[in-house]
């Protein structure tokens, strides 16, 4: 199972929505050789760690690939530069994040590729929407249940689905 997460909390054209944007990455996924199994409810989400900025609309969604995880992380931030993301500043704002969660619970230490992703047990706004694609799934590393992971973590983040 290959899992991505969404988020924008930046327009990426003036007349875009942060929800707009994330619903245009997930339709132009084909472009970039991946194909979409399950894709979350949108969740609006607050910044972690806590800032001013604009709230995040997040999603996870479950993909399937022939790319080795590496060259799928490079067509990943690829299309992240299309939708004009700026990597700056870590935890700035952005028009688009697309993460590698998971990959077929794969395990990788390199400087340019942890798996599975390094915080995601750690953040409400993944772990919400990954029990809507992926109720089942357990950490590869930790052998904890989404559920689990959710029951761990502290109060606040505070995670809300968008209406369809």
């Amino acid at each position: 199972m290959i899992l991505i997460g969404i988020g924008s909390n930046l327009p990426h054209a003036p007349a875009a929505t942060p929800r707009e944007t994330a619903t245009a990455a997930v339709a132009a996924l084909p472009t970039i050789g991946v194909r979409l199994v399950a894709l979350s409810r949108l969740y609006t989400t607050e910044p972690v760690p806590a800032s001013d900025q604009p709230w995040f609309v997040n999603a996870v969604a479950e993909v399937t690939s022939d790319f080795a995880p590496a060259e799928l992380l490079d067509r990943l931030l690829g299309l992240e530069a299309t939708f004009g993301r700026i990597r700056n500043e870590a935890n700035a704002a952005r028009t688009l994040d697309l993460d590698l969660l998971d990959y077929n619970s794969r395990l990788s230490d390199a400087a340019s590729l942890i798996l599975p992703h390094p915080r995601l047990h750690l953040r409400r706004f993944v772990l919400e929407p990954l029990r809507d694609v992926a109720p089942y799934w357990r950490h590869p590393r930790l052998d904890r249940s989404v559920a689990e992971l959710i029951a761990a973590l502290p109060s606040g983040q505070p995670v809300f689905p968008l209406e369809s």
